[in-house]
């Protein structure tokens, strides 16, 4: 692993090639690019997972294979401009399309997508440039694990061509698995020779009992990624959902199949015991990070009084490449432009009442400054991929509920105002804690934080404007493939039904939010947190966390079992030898998969839209063996991931 105060050669400083109109281009395309693949991944499963690493690996195959250019900060512009599209996928594809889900829009619209997309990532951006010192330069109990796996990508491309010295890494994996993943989905989703999911349901002994496992190569590279300890807390979650907890409230008689049943328990109670758990999870995060927080606050003022200054020095240090943010005129500028459009969007979208505008507007605001500064710190601990901006955004949608509910606000009105400031946020902290990933990468490189900077506001600039479009694209392709549009049987977005659930408890006549479950959640996370607590005191480096079993709750069950098999994986890799070359390669080939299965998803969809439904060609055979295929398929997967990365790494 690199060095975190290690940086590229001063030589490669002089002359640098690093904010160039080519590796802009290069970036903002990957930005479309990365942000419809993570849109249909977080609609698909409820997850999304860090572009950095496969962008970097892009950037270094296109910018020296193709354009025969060779400059490792060039690279690093556009993985970070790639990257800044997939986090804002994250952030609007958890909020917005619970307006579908409520009912209160039949489609998605376009400039109120848009804007809030537009105004929440710059937003992220311009909070987070205030805490680069204080999280990503002088923070020592912050490992950034993604942001330096990134730079290690960066620098092993600039080793394989002769630009530094280093060990060299190839793309072909990141390629090769990106087929795999394509080839896969294209099996089970348009010729229907494969099966997305194997489920099986029962009834017994007076209760409904139900397993099941998604067929997903891109779920086992999720769990590859963020390793066991984390995949087996998901699958923990699951397992405490669907196996213990749906047998023990099922012993009223079901209507429908065992599946129907399990699923309706599941969707109007169990997951609101995960609700209840990411509440005191978000608390207990927000407590981690107070120092952060308090840094972030001290850099702030300090521009305040000394616009002059960066982080306390002279003006003639804000000359040096290597700590020159963006100038704060711009940030102020930019910030109230991007205030004044929340304020827009939200008197626009409630109905020009100026009193529930301003609340919202205000709730919006100082909630997204509180979790800029949750979200970074998350990510310097566990990385980008397994920062729970959920539990963050279910935190800041009930606190919003509460206050628009003491200010007597009902209705539409409320549920538009609650989703409103949910979207915001979600936003907001997906892209500051992807920003500060990125920063921490261009750090080791020796590259220039404002001209990241610049390269992230143009990623979310261009990505803004996709987010409606592929998300229609997607949401009538499911209506059209029969399988239901955002909300179905394969566009599950569990956390826009949970916010939907959530506004429609707090502000429609008859919805009430199951308060017992609610409770359940928040004792087992205070038991977890206490259970944890001699695994801090041990320095042990197997640790309890609440957002991983509160996901697993409210996921389908489905989902969890391959995400398990896929952290086994990555535990059984790391036990080889040459364990961390052989991980390094696992982990490009599983973004490869994800990336491949994310994009032929978006192809799929579009193709639906259009009116090409699937062929179902595996129709004719008996359900059982076509499921058996399809499990088959994937453990045939799980192998040769094993095998690839093992002899990969044994060859050098």
């Amino acid at each position: 692993m690199l060095d975190p105060d290690a940086r590229i050669p001063g030589k490669l400083l002089s002359g640098r090639r690093e904010l160039t109109a080519m590796s802009l281009t290069t970036g903002l395309i990957l930005s479309v690019v990365m942000g419809a693949a993570n849109v249909y991944l977080g609609l698909r499963v409820g997850m999304t997972v860090s572009a950095s690493i496969p962008a970097a690996v892009l950037a270094t195959g296109l910018l020296r294979g193709v354009f025969n250019r060779r400059s490792i900060l060039e690279a690093n512009i556009v993985q970070t401009s790639a990257s800044a599209g997939e986090s804002l996928a994250a952030g609007i594809i958890f909020t917005m399309p619970a307006l579908i889900l409520t009912g209160i829009w039949q489609d998605f619209d376009y400039w109120t997508t848009t804007l809030v997309a537009l105004s929440g990532g710059l937003l992220g951006i311009l909070m987070m440039i205030p805490m680069r010192r204080a999280i990503v330069v002088e923070s020592t109990d912050l490992k950034f694990p993604e942001g330096v796996a990134c730079a290690e990508v960066l620098r092993a491309g600039a080793a394989e061509h002769g630009e530094i010295e280093g060990e060299s890494l190839g793309t072909e994996l990141v390629f090769g698995g990106l087929l795999a993943g394509a080839l896969i989905k294209f099996c089970s989703g348009f010729l229907g020779i494969l099966k997305a999911s194997v489920e099986y349901g029962a009834r017994a002994g007076g209760r409904t009992w139900y397993f099941g496992m998604d067929v997903s190569p891109a779920l086992l590279a999720v769990g590859l990624i963020v390793g066991l300890p984390v995949a087996s807390q998901v699958f923990l979650g699951g397992a405490l959902g669907w196996y213990v907890l749906i047998p023990l409230l099922s012993t009223q008689p079901m209507e429908g199949s065992a599946v129907e049943h399990a699923f309706k328990l599941w969707s109007t109670e169990i997951r609101y015991v995960g609700v209840g758990a990411m509440i005191v999870g978000g608390l207990a995060a927000i407590w981690k990070v107070r120092h952060g927080i308090a840094a972030a606050f001290r850099e702030l003022f300090g521009n305040l009084q000394a616009p002059a200054t960066v982080g306390g020095e002279q003006s003639d240090r804000e000359s040096d490449v290597l700590n020159r943010n963006l100038e704060f005129p711009y940030l102020v500028g930019l910030g109230l432009v991007c205030a004044a459009i929340v304020f827009g969007v939200y008197f626009v979208l409630l109905q020009r009442s100026l009193g529930i505008t301003l609340l919202a507007t205000g709730a919006a605001l100082v909630l997204s400054f509180f979790f800029t500064a949750v979200a970074s710190y998350i990510v310097g601990l566990v990385g980008n991929s397994n920062s729970p901006v959920s539990g963050m955004t279910i935190s800041a949608v009930l606190l919003t509920g509460l206050m628009l509910w003491v200010g007597n606000f009902s209705g539409e009105a409320g549920i538009l105002a609650m989703l409103g400031v949910a979207g915001i946020v979600c936003c907001v902290a997906c892209t500051a804690g992807d920003v500060c990933n990125d920063l921490k990468t261009g750090q080791l490189v020796g590259a220039s934080p404002r001209s990241q900077q610049i390269a992230q506001v143009l990623g979310v600039l261009v990505a803004a404007f996709i987010m409606a479009p592929v998300m229609k694209i997607l949401h009538e392709g499911s209506l059209n493939a029969g399988t239901g549009g955002i909300g179905g049987e394969e566009l599950v977005a569990p956390q826009a039904g949970l916010f939907a659930s959530l506004a429609k408890g707090f502000f429609a006549e008859g919805s009430t939010i199951p308060w017992d479950m609610v409770g359940w959640g928040v004792g087992l996370a205070v038991l977890i947190l206490i259970a944890d607590l001699p695994l801090a005191l041990k320095h042990s480096s197997f640790r309890l966390h609440v957002m991983p079993v509160a996901v697993g709750i409210y996921l389908p069950a489905e989902l969890s079992v391959p995400i398990l098999l896929g952290g086994i994986l990555h535990w059984l890799i790391s036990r080889r030898p040459s364990s961390e070359h052989a991980v390094k390669r696992s982990v490009l080939l599983a973004s490869g998969i994800i990336a491949g299965e994310s994009l032929m998803g978006v192809g799929l969809g579009l193709t639906a839209f259009l009116g090409q439904k699937p062929l179902g060609l595996g129709d004719s055979l008996p359900p059982l063996a076509l499921g058996a295929i399809s499990v088959v398929v994937l453990f045939a997967v799980l192998a040769a991931t094993y095998v690839i990365s093992v002899r990969s790494s044994s060859r050098e």
